[in-house]
Parts: C-alpha cells; structure tokens; sequence
C-alpha cells in the first residue's frame, strides 16, 4: 500500500505542476474496455481528458476490474494516468493516432504501460505489473505482464446521440 501512495503522490505533482502553467480544456469519457492482468477482467469506468494542443494530451481515470479468479467474481478498484504523444506538426491525418506512456494502479499492483491510441479513443496498451505486497485477488497472484484494451467514449458524443 505504501507503494501505491507514493507512485500516486508522484503522478499528481506531476500533473499539477503541468496544469499550473497553463489553461486546459476538459473532457469527460465513459471507459470500456477488457485487461488481461493473469486473469481476464472487464473495465468500466470514467476518464477526463485534458487537452491545451493536440501534441501532448493528458489523461486521468478511473474504473472498476471486474472478473472471476479462481472461479470467483472479484471487483478491484483502479486508476490510471496516461500521456498521449504526437508531434505531427500541420498533418491532420497523421493525428489520428499517438503514442501512450502512462501507468494504472489497484490495491493489488501498479503497472507501468505504452501503447498506441487511435484518435484518444481506441486504446491498446500492454506492460508490466508489480505486486503491493503479498496480496493477490482470491489466491490468483497478479504480476507479470498487463494488457489493456480500452474504447473511450466522450460523453458530448453521447449527449449529442440523443438530442
């Protein structure tokens, strides 16, 4: 746990000093997706995307794991904080994708990650997690590779669906 708290004390120094220095526009998003952490589990949950250019994009989220280890329903909480890259300059069309660096943690692992992400909507990320401690989730052990496959939906898409 005290590992959690410090990569997560870390992540939000580094996020407010970033958005101290200049304004952002918000964007909400509904999270769907599937990660496979030893155990496949299914993802829902809320993201907030923070956007000054659309060169560096910052992300911050958080959702809910939802499977079944060792033949029992589990739910663990998580969050997530990524970095989109794309120094295209003037190219429309080579926007459409961007590099992801970031990292995830629950009360059970922190996993560092890279990916790639289509258009900040269709994530696929993969790394590595490492355990807090002994604990693992209904006696599966959750280390070792992590693969995430996430569709960020943004919410004025949804809002303007049903106008």
């Amino acid at each position: 746990m005290k590992h959690a708290r410090y990569v997560i004390t870390i992540l939000s120094i580094f996020f407010l000093g970033t958005f101290a220095n200049a304004q952002y526009t918000v964007h909400k998003m509904i999270s769907v997706g599937y990660t496979y952490q030893n155990q496949s589990f299914g993802e829902l949950g809320g993201k907030l995307l923070f956007l000054k250019n659309d060169d560096v994009i910052y992300r911050l989220g958080a959702s809910a794991l939802m499977g079944s280890a060792n033949s029992q329903f589990a739910i663990m909480p998580k969050v997530s904080a990524d970095v989109l890259l794309n120094f295209e300059k003037n190219v429309d069309f080579y926007h459409s994708y961007y590099f992801l660096i970031g990292a995830e943690g629950t009360n059970k692992y922190v996993a560092p990650k890279i990916g790639v992400t289509l258009f900040g909507i269709l994530d696929l990320a993969g790394g590595y997690a490492f355990p807090i401690g002994d604990s693992g989730i209904n006696g599966k052990e959750l280390k070792g590779l992590n693969i995430n496959f996430t569709l960020n939906i943004p919410t004025v898409f949804i809002y303007d669906m049903f106008k």
